[in-house]
């Protein structure tokens, strides 16, 4: 038996709700698991579809991307995974998906706009998307690159990994994160659904305003923070 047989496990049930979640079709997107105490985490394999995948089929990987278990190709995408979780030490799970409409605003080259209060019951201001990557980085090491646009929009921009959990790259398609596989998975349908709200409010009203600052901070800090309130 697998030593990572939990660690596989949490990945497999994090990935297997992106289908369910309607946020992937065929073998689009991926989910990864981190143990810190070991320096490694758990991803999905490449090329594998969402109705064939077992848990002993998640591939363990080290964040120098070395595959340290599994028979089959970690997800295209590791390299990115793996440098989010070496920058940021504090993040559990990394999800990425091709959802429809987070897609859409990543192909538009545009930030999701903060217009109301269910895109403030879970952060502060727009949701980022990235600038296009250069041509020497698309033709280099693109995942790792990918990884390296992602932080240096975040260091570019003045955001904080723990306050804001998701980004847009531009072209691509969204990235999430949180403290476990589980809420980066949430984080990725809270993101889609924010993109679906924003795209439609837009086609309402093209010249609609964001959120005023007072509505935007009592929706976000009655969630957060040492004086929040809602909920159990």
């Amino acid at each position: 038996m697998s030593k990572f047989k939990s660690l596989k496990e949490e990945c497999y049930e994090a990935n297997m709700q992106l289908p369910e979640l309607g946020l992937v079709i065929f073998t689009f997107g991926n989910v990864s698991a981190v143990d810190r105490s070991e320096g490694l985490f758990a991803i999905k394999p490449s090329g594998v579809p969402y109705k064939d995948l077992k848990p002993e089929d998640i591939v363990i990987v080290d964040f120098d991307n070395n595959v340290l278990e599994g028979s089959m190709r970690p997800s295209s995408d590791t390299k990115t995974h793996a440098l989010l979780y070496k920058t940021w030490d504090h993040i559990g799970g990394v999800c990425h998906t091709h959802s429809t409409y987070a897609v859409a605003w990543a192909q538009a080259g545009v930030s999701i706009p903060i217009f109301g209060t269910t895109h403030a019951d879970h952060l502060t201001q727009d949701i980022p998307c990235t600038v296009i990557l250069p041509d020497e980085m698309i033709e280099g090491d693109y995942e790792h690159e990918t990884g390296n646009l992602i932080l240096d929009t975040f260091a570019s921009e003045g955001l904080s990994p723990e306050e804001v959990e998701m980004i847009l790259v531009q072209n691509h398609g969204p990235f999430t994160w949180g403290k476990s596989a589980e809420k980066a998975v949430y984080n990725s349908a809270v993101l889609e659904e924010l993109a679906k709200m924003s795209s439609i409010t837009l086609q309402i009203n093209p010249g609609t305003s964001r959120i005023k600052q007072t509505l935007k901070d009592k929706h976000f800090y009655r969630k957060h923070g040492a004086n929040a309130y809602y909920g159990q």
